[in-house]
């Protein structure tokens, strides 16, 4: 089996709990399709992946964007339009796909690993740092009874 393209790092936490989380499935997804680029295992397989990335991603934003209302960030609109700007480059590689003038490939896995390691190291570490000082400290980690309920379940965010 391929290794993967890129790992989880404490780097990388926000110190919103389910931010880590979800930023931890986006790794996953993504060493999934490289995974799956990387053993031949077809356009399809590999489509089908990207699908899914694409999808959790919306799921993630929409997260993530309503943290930031919630506690009035002051860059909502800029990393609100980050969010905007990525989904808007997929959803056109997946039209691209779909008439067959594109093709998955390892440079756009690159670039997505790029994009990902950069927004959380930048804007969404950014965000998580003022989420600390907006008075909702409580709420940076779950309780013990919701990680028991996740670990019973195995939930954690990937049967969305």
């Amino acid at each position: 089996m391929a290794s993967g393209m890129i790992e989880w790092a404490d780097d990388f936490s926000t110190n919103i709990q389910e931010v880590d989380e979800q930023h931890k499935v986006l790794i996953s997804l993504l060493n999934e399709l490289y995974t799956a680029m990387h053993e031949h295992h077809g356009t399809a397989a590999c489509r089908e992946v990207l699908d899914r990335l694409a999808e959790y991603t919306r799921t993630h934003f929409l997260l993530e964007e309503s943290l930031m209302r919630l506690t009035n960030y002051p860059d909502f609109e800029k990393h609100k339009g980050q969010h905007e700007e990525l989904i808007a480059q997929v959803q056109a590689l997946q039209a691209k796909l779909d008439s067959g003038t594109a093709t998955i490939s390892f440079e756009l896995l690159h670039f997505l690993k790029n994009w990902l390691t950069n927004h959380i190291l930048g804007t969404d570490k950014k965000f998580g740092n003022f989420f600390k000082t907006a008075g909702l400290s409580q709420f940076n980690q779950w309780s013990p009874k919701v990680e028991q309920t996740m670990a019973k379940k195995k939930w954690r965010w990937k049967f969305w």
